[in-house]
């Protein structure tokens, strides 16, 4: 399989500036989480805004999905359809009097029918958790809001690629959390989701792929487990280390763990400490997961089920399924990293209820199998169905 997006010896420079990309190669494979991170001023959103033809490189060649992008009109309209990309400022991308006529933009442009794009437009704010926003003004929406709504925007053009610059930036810490997760969701539809950073500690948690920039260049592409523990890669562009590979590196420093292996999350490293120090031993003791998918059982059914099942925590993943809880007035436990989190409490005898939405059940099972697998303990997965909960 040809990878999604190649960059082959990409060169630019804005006029009357030196050169902001400097032989950049590099590929990326479909289907995949990939962060470009780097300092202010190395490229990063030079480079993302060739990835659709909104800049033409002086030198060097983009290709998508196995031909090189051309740069006349009819060429380049049906690459922005298949490539979306979200601006680091939203209110650049939201100009229209309403949220309903900025989403719908698009599909107008193609010339569609009234009918066709209610609907995209319907799914599309559905899909970014903003269903009943469609007369509001993009002024009116918060930061994450407006986010979303650009999202949308970009969704109902049914791209393969998704491109976000600095997705994060001006967003609390809740809004930020909950934005990185409708990324998450989107990659289990099978979309590739392409972000640029210099936030290490999102880059280390979120990304299957790390392409690490500095002065123009691709300093180093690969996992982020290799790049972050690289202390010259990370001298080289003045970065800083993820807290938690620092974490582990002083409990090996002090042979409270050996060097076998960086962890990637909260859970990995709580997990490790916990076989190091024998207290993994009891699989009787483990508390088991249920996942309720929100888009085939009705909140009467989950009331009932906690009914029955009050001390379970309760997280939710998904803006469809916190939507539901809201409505339902689902008092939720976890909001964000719910998954990892919900196994921490299975790994202390808790047992936990995770509402999600038809494409992340999936994850949800595929996540807890992998530390089923690495760790050798077996947490119980169920799932609530309509008619059997």
């Amino acid at each position: 399989m040809c990878p999604v997006l190649e960059f082959k010896n990409i060169h630019y420079a804005y006029p009357n500036s030196q050169a902001s990309l400097n032989g950049v190669n590099f590929s990326i494979k479909k289907g995949t989480k990939v962060a470009i991170v780097g300092p202010n001023g190395a490229g990063k959103t030079t480079l993302l805004l060739m990835c659709n033809g909104i800049l033409h490189p002086n030198e060097g060649t983009v290709v998508f999905n196995g031909e090189p992008i051309r740069y006349d009109r009819a060429s380049l309209r049906e690459v922005r359809k298949k490539i979306g990309l979200v601006f680091q400022n939203s209110d650049s991308q939201l100009f229209a009097p309403t949220v309903y006529q900025d989403v719908a933009f698009g599909p107008v442009n193609l010339g569609m029918d009234k009918t066709e794009v209610k609907a995209l437009v319907t799914r599309g704010l559905n899909a970014v958790g903003l269903a009943g926003y469609e007369r509001r003004t993009p002024h009116q929406l918060s930061g994450g809001e407006k986010k979303r709504a650009a999202i949308a925007g970009i969704l109902v053009m049914e791209p393969e690629v998704l491109i976000f610059d600095e997705p994060t930036s001006s967003l609390d810490p809740t809004g930020a959390a909950d934005l990185m997760e409708l990324l998450d969701e989107l990659n289990t539809q099978g979309k590739t989701i392409i972000i640029s950073t210099h936030d290490v500690e999102l880059a280390y948690n979120w990304a299957d792929d790390i392409i690490l920039m500095n002065h123009g260049m691709i300093v180093h592409q690969g996992l982020p487990e290799a790049v972050f523990t690289d202390p010259q890669l990370i001298m080289t562009t003045s970065l800083r280390t993820p807290e938690i590979i620092e974490i582990y590196s002083e409990l090996v420093a002090r042979k409270m763990l050996d060097a076998s292996g960086a962890p990637k999350s909260i859970l990995h490293l709580v997990n490790t400490l916990e076989q190091r120090f024998n207290r993994c031993e009891h699989p009787g003791d483990y508390g088991s997961i249920t996942v309720c998918n929100v888009d085939a059982v009705p909140g009467d059914m989950i009331h009932d089920w906690l009914d029955r099942f009050p001390v379970h925590r309760r997280g939710a993943m998904g803006s469809r399924a916190k939507s539901l809880a809201e409505r339902e007035k689902i008092v939720l436990d976890f909001t964000y990293g719910v998954i990892d989190k919900c196994i921490l409490r299975a790994l202390i005898g808790e047992s936990s209820l995770i509402l999600t939405s038809v494409g992340m059940v999936k994850r949800v099972e595929r996540r807890v199998l992998a530390f089923d697998e690495e760790s050798g303990i077996r947490i119980p997965v169920h799932m609530m169905e309509a008619g059997n909960p």
